[in-house]
């Protein structure tokens, strides 16, 4: 199924895994695993369609970023190491080449991502958490206005990227290709609880 339908399956999985995820970081933030206008399915939805453009990220940011390592003068074939499992491989220049597939796709991608996300998630509660209220029209100008940018730079952006978002997606480009977004997923599953413990540090 990840060969035939990988964009489908992407999508499958984050809708899943991540709003499992989203679930756990309010059961965290309230003691409650469901509270009227949270919007489950309206989430589920949304990480469907993030779970694609994740995919997207992850074949554009494989193939682009070892690039930067043959401009340097590092001369290997990138596509031959990152196609196998580090287990396989047992190579010093796969785990470069993952990590700078990761420190780039963070740089440049997750938080344009982040902050999308975060528009949709205040999307999602101001429309009450319903099906007809996700697809209602959005208002990001509003809705950047009401983020908290101190926690949302200071804390998403400055300390969850470098400390673990860049070391996690490292582990995540060293795999087989066909783990990588199951293994994304699930760190889906910690994105809810940082972002729990975000909206907890923006409340204080």
């Amino acid at each position: 199924m990840n060969g035939h339908h990988p964009f489908a399956m992407a999508a499958l999985k984050f809708a899943i895994l991540a709003t499992l995820g989203e679930v756990i970081g309010l059961r965290i933030r309230t003691g409650a695993y469901h509270k009227p206008g949270f919007g489950i399915l309206p989430r589920a939805i949304v990480w469907a369609f993030l779970g694609i453009c994740i995919k997207a990220a992850f074949v554009i940011f494989a193939k682009g970023a070892p690039g930067i390592l043959t401009t340097l003068g590092v001369d290997q074939n990138w596509n031959q190491l990152l196609g196998k499992s580090i287990f396989e491989t047992r190579s010093w220049w796969h785990v470069l080449a993952a990590f700078t597939i990761s420190a780039t796709m963070n740089t440049f991608f997750a938080p344009v991502f982040m902050t999308f996300h975060k528009i949709t998630d205040t999307h999602i509660e101001q429309t009450g958490g319903t099906i007809h209220g996700i697809f209602s029209p959005v208002k990001p100008g509003k809705i950047l206005k009401s983020i908290n940018w101190d926690v949302q730079w200071n804390f998403v952006f400055l300390k969850t990227i470098p400390l673990f978002w860049i070391p996690a997606h490292t582990i995540t480009f060293m795999l087989p290709p066909q783990h990588r977004i199951l293994f994304a997923a699930i760190l889906g599953v910690v994105l809810g609880v940082i972002l729990s413990i975000a909206s907890l540090k923006g409340k204080q």
